[in-house]
């Protein structure tokens, strides 16, 4: 399985009325980045068709201008970490390629479509220090990985780091990953309400209002206005 073999496989799909759906969704804003006219839907089958590509391969898949193209190389590296045959070597391989190359994972979805299985799970036993790293990122890209690869330690009823680089990236001056920030801080809350109470009476005034919306968005109505009047008294 090679990458060309794939981008033609994935070309038989093509179709004029998806150029225009790319910029929906892309918020990169490289001026590079192009739409190769494919469903998403088509892309997801397509990479895992070729789910067994080689990293090597993987990696041409992500030196692509098309958007399309690199979504089915990510998606193909997610396809591998979630399988049950995956080895440690192949794990860390992945985790590599993924940080080595995030400069091509310039989108809200590359980063979650593959950042829990990649590089959360790998981390489950090992240390977080990377996240944290990623967190203080001048890419906003980067910062989204920090919070959303906490996902697969939520899973593991572990919310440490989730509500930790939750605090680094409260003031987010970027909105997708405010609501990144608001989603994940939400999601642990469902495993420790405490600590997402404690959390939301320590920032609910000072937080984005998407992050706060985000956030409490799955709270009881008593408990939502009661951070609504909080941050009505900055």
């Amino acid at each position: 399985m090679t990458a060309q073999e794939f981008i033609e496989t994935l070309s038989l799909f093509r179709n004029e009325k998806e150029l225009d759906k790319v910029e929906k969704f892309f918020k990169g804003n490289d001026g590079i980045t192009k739409s190769f006219g494919v469903k998403f839907g088509d892309v997801f089958t397509t990479a895992k068709e070729f789910s067994a590509m080689p990293l090597g391969e993987v990696n041409k898949l992500l030196d692509s201008d098309f958007y399309e193209v690199r979504m089915g190389a990510v998606s193909i590296m997610d396809f591998q970490a979630r399988s049950k045959k995956i080895t440690e070597d192949q794990k860390k391989n992945l985790f590599d390629l993924y940080l080595n190359r995030h400069d091509r994972l310039n989108n809200w979805d590359f980063v979650d479509r593959a950042a829990r299985s990649i590089i959360g799970e790998y981390l489950i036993d090992k240390s977080r220090d990377v996240l944290y790293k990623l967190a203080y990122s001048e890419s906003p890209w980067e910062r989204r990985t920090a919070i959303v690869s906490t996902h697969a330690f939520i899973r593991k009823n572990d919310v440490e780091d989730t509500f930790a680089i939750a605090e680094i990236l409260i003031h987010d001056s970027n909105e997708l990953v405010n609501k990144a920030v608001g989603s994940w801080v939400r999601e642990a809350g469902k495993k420790d309400k405490k600590k997402l109470y404690d959390f939301l009476i320590t920032y609910a005034k000072t937080m984005p209002a998407v992050t706060f919306s985000y956030a409490t968005e799955k709270l009881d109505p008593v408990s939502k206005l009661h951070y609504k009047e909080l941050r009505k008294t900055k």
